[in-house]
């Protein structure tokens, strides 16, 4: 193999490793083994042939020639030179079929997720520093299980402000996501007996699952023109509501039910259990406070910065009635179990007011893409009717009656992934909505959006 093509055979891993280090021309030559670029038994050039090629320094490239030979990729002989080792096994490169082309990937329309590329890297770094060189020396230690004090003191504050929580630090608990939240919870209730949890007829089945595996039956509340009806049954312990944004339906529980049920809970000794979901994002009007206002001591509040920031953070938090806090510390365990510098950047963004300018200008964003939508729709596709609040990261598409498997193969057929609202009805819910679509206008970036949404309004003209 001449010099030339051995460039070829491994440039890319080299640029790719970084710098042209050593280490850097090790993981290339394994690169160019592993994918047969390098057939077994080829001859390299010498390291002075090398070196002078790729504008190295000859001794890293004889001390990565030298690497390579101690680990078995290589062989060195004299008057032979170095060649590949003859009993390496080699993969066959793939290179990316026509049909589905490197760096196009569908366009993503699930809901449930925010555009991770307006993350606020800059403004998350500048907090993550500062958060940093103040945090004390035990903050890197195991720590109180309720999570950091520093977040929980800007949490209360924060909650109290922007969503009408009331709860003081100690009552906060830091989990690693709503799921984990329900996953302390459903220990709690199971703990205490607890056979039945009310729930919305539409909803996360993963939730469901969560109180399940403790051994809780899931009870699907009714559903009507006014959306859900949250008293349950008589034999109750507890009832999971998405109050702010109903996922998936999109509506908002209502005033006069939002007072029953927690009439219900005094009356009853029951539990509520509010996933405040897309709380932070209502678009035609003042955001609706939390449940949990109108009596913390009944009802559990559960946030969490995955549609706010990002999923991958892994930060949520429960606004915990006094009463509760110690069974749940008890449950999720005696060792924080939450990744600690995540807990004081946090805390720091918010109580820096990067927060709340991340959330205004995130809120801007998603309502001028759900405006663009619903104007998309009016013009090209006015039979499909906008279901739901303008509020949070999706809304709902009414289809005409059967239409709904026709839509579905279309997006298919366009890389379009879209939810079918079916998808997300209780197995055993006495109510079923018509055909619909639910759509998430959160995950596409800004610059792919546009396609995104025309490519929607082409499914459906």
């Amino acid at each position: 193999m001449s010099p030339a093509q051995l460039r070829q055979a491994f440039e890319h891993d080299l640029i790719r490793a970084g710098r042209g280090t050593r280490r850097a021309l090790a993981e290339a030559v394994r690169e160019a083994v592993r994918t047969g670029h390098l057939a077994p038994g080829t001859r390299l050039p010498s390291s002075r042939q090398l070196a002078a090629d790729f504008g190295l320094a000859r001794n890293t490239v004889a001390d990565a020639y030298a690497d390579l030979v101690s680990e078995g990729w290589l062989t060195a002989r004299r008057g032979s030179g170095t060649l590949v080792a003859d009993r390496m096994i080699t993969r066959p490169f793939l290179a990316p079929s026509a049909a589905e082309p490197r760096g196009a990937p569908h366009r993503d329309l699930i809901p449930g997720n925010p555009d991770l590329a307006a993350f606020p890297r800059a403004a998350w770094l500048k907090a993550t520093r500062r958060a940093l060189a103040a945090a004390p020396d035990d903050a890197l230690g195991y720590g109180d299980p309720r999570g950091r004090p520093e977040l929980r003191a800007a949490l209360a504050a924060h909650l109290a402000r922007a969503r009408g929580v009331y709860a003081s630090p100690e009552h906060i608990l830091i989990c690693a996501g709503v799921s984990h939240g329900l996953r302390i919870l459903s220990g709690v209730l199971a703990r205490r007996g607890a056979k039945n949890v009310a729930v919305e007829s539409y909803g996360l089945d993963r939730h469901w699952d969560l109180l399940a595996a403790a051994g809780l039956k899931t009870l699907p509340l009714p559903l009507d023109t006014q959306g859900t009806d949250p008293v349950p049954p008589i034999g109750t312990d507890a009832v999971l509501l998405t109050p702010a944004h109903q996922f998936p339906v999109g509506t908002a529980l209502q005033r006069d039910r939002r007072t029953a049920v927690v009439d219900w809970a005094r009356r009853t000794g029951g539990l509520i259990l509010e996933d405040d979901y897309d709380g932070e994002f209502r678009f035609a009007r003042q955001s609706v406070g939390a449940l949990q206002g109108l009596d913390p001591d009944c009802v559990v509040y559960l946030g969490t910065a995955s549609k706010t920031l990002a999923p991958g953070l892994r930060l949520a938090w429960m606004a915990l009635p006094s009463t509760l806090t110690e069974e749940a510390v008890a449950v999720k365990g005696q060792i924080d179990s939450c990744e600690v510098l995540s807990q004081l950047t946090m805390a720091e963004f918010i109580t820096s007011g990067a927060y709340d300018r991340h959330v205004r200008a995130a809120r801007r964003r998603y309502r001028d893409r759900r405006d663009a939508l619903v104007t998309a729709l009016a013009q090209h596709a006015p039979k499909v009717r906008v279901i739901g609040t303008a509020a949070g990261l999706h809304t709902v598409l009414g289809l005409p009656t059967g239409a709904e498997q026709r839509v579905l193969q279309s997006a298919t057929g366009q890389g379009l992934k879209v939810a079918s609202l079916s998808r997300y009805r209780h197995e055993r819910s006495l109510n079923a909505m018509a055909d619909a679509l639910v759509v998430g206008y959160g995950v596409p970036s800004d610059a792919a959006w546009p396609q995104a949404l025309s490519a929607l309004v082409r499914i459906l003209s």
